[in-house]
């Protein structure tokens, strides 16, 4: 979809939400984040190269609040060139299938941009995952319907123009996202798993037992890192994906060099093909949730 385009989104997964949509989508997409990631300058300068820019909350300092002024600036030159921007409309991260209260933000940046002439479509995204512990999950990811300024009251007082939108949001929002409470395991089997045949279960066994013996080494590691690394947050799994992803051509690399010492033979780097392939088979048997 062409911009210019406003991804209004709930947020379960942390920057994971982010990478997944920006694989989606030809154009490149801008990001907004959490304001007090920006406090070291090595973290602006590489967030900003990674198209992410800051919106601060009251919480993160009232002194803080004239930048996002300057990050709106920003969106609305994206905007005339055509660009997209992603936003996160319930604010903070939290891992759970619940569509939170939305905050003001969206609503500030979409009728900010049609005041100013800016023909922009807002575009609902409702993700929803399987998993938020575990590699490898099934992710479900719904649009909803084109919110543009002619279905909007943006006329009226700030408030109740932000009270417009994000009633219509909510709408579209709603029915994109699954309400399932964490302990209901019975109604996250029947939304979030998809089983694989018998057939499958047949062929890919033994690949899948060879990728959980040979692939075990790598993954538990970085595993028990991720975790150490992200206790008490919400930030996990988009941690230990960006790990695995990262790290695992060189893990790739190394086994495939100490087998070609040990063995003399070229046909060593073939497991360069094995080792994903038998990830992949483990991956598609493996448990689907976090019980």
């Amino acid at each position: 979809m062409e911009g210019p385009l406003l991804l209004a989104c709930n947020h379960p997964n942390s920057f994971l939400d982010a990478v997944i949509l920006d694989i989606l989508f030809k154009k490149p997409i801008w990001s907004l984040a959490r304001g007090d990631v920006f406090k070291n300058p090595f973290y602006t300068r590489l967030l900003t190269w990674l198209k992410i820019l800051p919106v601060y909350r009251t919480s993160e300092g009232v002194e803080n609040l004239e930048s996002n002024y300057t990050t709106f600036e920003a969106c609305k030159d994206i905007f005339m060139n055509r660009g997209i921007v992603l936003m996160f409309s319930e604010g903070q991260c939290i891992n759970e299938w619940h569509l939170r209260p939305l905050k003001k933000g969206t609503a500030r940046l979409a009728i900010r941009s049609w005041k100013n002439g800016i023909d922009l479509n807002v575009l609902p995204v409702g993700f929803n995952y399987s998993s938020f512990r575990k590699f490898g999950k099934n992710i479900f990811l719904n649009f909803g319907g084109i919110i543009t300024k002619d279905d909007i009251i943006i006329n009226e007082t700030d408030g109740k123009n932000h009270l417009s939108f994000n009633a219509r949001l909510q709408e579209e929002l709603a029915p994109l996202i699954f309400e399932i409470p964490t302990e209901d395991i019975m109604l996250q089997e029947k939304l979030l798993v998809v089983k694989p045949g018998k057939m499958s279960k047949i062929v890919l066994s033994l690949p899948a037992f060879i990728g959980l013996i040979f692939n075990a080494p790598f993954y538990l590691p970085l595993r028990s890192f991720a975790r150490l690394k992200t206790s008490h947050t919400d930030h996990y799994d988009s941690v230990l994906t960006a790990l695995l992803v990262l790290l695992y051509p060189f893990y790739l690399l190394l086994v495939a060099g100490l087998l070609c010492w040990i063995t003399g033979s070229w046909i060593s780097w073939l497991i360069l093909l094995v080792l994903p392939f038998s990830a992949w088979a483990y991956v598609q048997l493996k448990d689907q949730l976090d019980k």
